[in-house]
């Protein structure tokens, strides 16, 4: 990702981010000096980026897991899919955070509290104004799926889940993202797996990111 790209304005740049051209929008809030496309600060603050919705019925789609599950490729295909906004959680980081997690310093609730919190504004945002998103988010404990929003009726929950030996195998071969392999331990230490009362619709990561999101689509239309 270009971090000097500027958010999309046309409908077919709208189109290429997962978006779909409408009248109606809705204001995601975020951190001043990132854009929701990019991990690193833009050159001009920016507090709001407008994203759109194609229908007026707020719904947000959590797409959880573990670093290197496939969160943010599959929850790109469900939102192209559903002709929805995709919003990736890592660029909601505040950047002592990424820096932490660069260096391989696992991050504690309280640093993890102020991302949990603008993350909850997107999902309220949602709410409020009508957006359709799809949010990959790490959610590992059920205490930050609650604190975001997971629960409510306008919000669903999909849970990615493999073995650790077949996801630190994707993590090592992966290249340009700051969480390095070796906090994939603490992360599945951390893990707490949706329980029942979440609903969550849970997917075995070992097939393709396009039959994994198909798979998806249809168990949220289905739904």
């Amino acid at each position: 990702r270009d971090p000097a790209t500027p958010a999309p304005q046309t409908a077919a740049d709208r189109r290429r981010h997962g978006g779909v051209s409408s009248p109606l929008e809705f204001q995601v809030p975020l951190p001043s000096g990132t854009h929701p496309m990019a991990a690193a600060p833009l050159t001009q603050p920016v507090s709001s980026v407008s994203v759109t919705t194609a229908h007026p019925s707020p719904l947000v789609v959590v797409v959880m897991g573990v670093s290197g599950c496939g969160k943010t490729e599959v929850g790109r295909l469900v939102a192209q899919d559903a002709g929805c906004t995709f919003l990736d959680a890592d660029d909601f980081h505040p950047p002592e955070n990424v820096e932490r997690m660069r260096r391989g310093i696992p991050l504690d609730d309280e640093q993890r509290g102020p991302w949990l919190d603008r993350l909850a504004a997107v999902v309220d945002a949602a709410a409020r104004d009508g957006g359709r998103v799809v949010l990959a988010c790490s959610a590992l404990k059920r205490s930050y799926r609650e604190r975001i929003g997971v629960g409510r009726p306008h919000v669903r929950l999909v849970h990615l889940d493999g073995p650790e030996s077949l996801i630190r195998e994707r993590l090592e071969r992966r290249t340009g993202h700051y969480m390095p392999p070796t906090l994939l331990a603490s992360q599945c230490a951390l893990l707490e797996r949706p329980t029942a009362e979440e609903r969550a619709i849970t997917v075995d990561i070992a097939g393709t990111p396009a039959a994994i999101a198909r798979s998806i689509t249809a168990a949220l239309a289905g739904s």
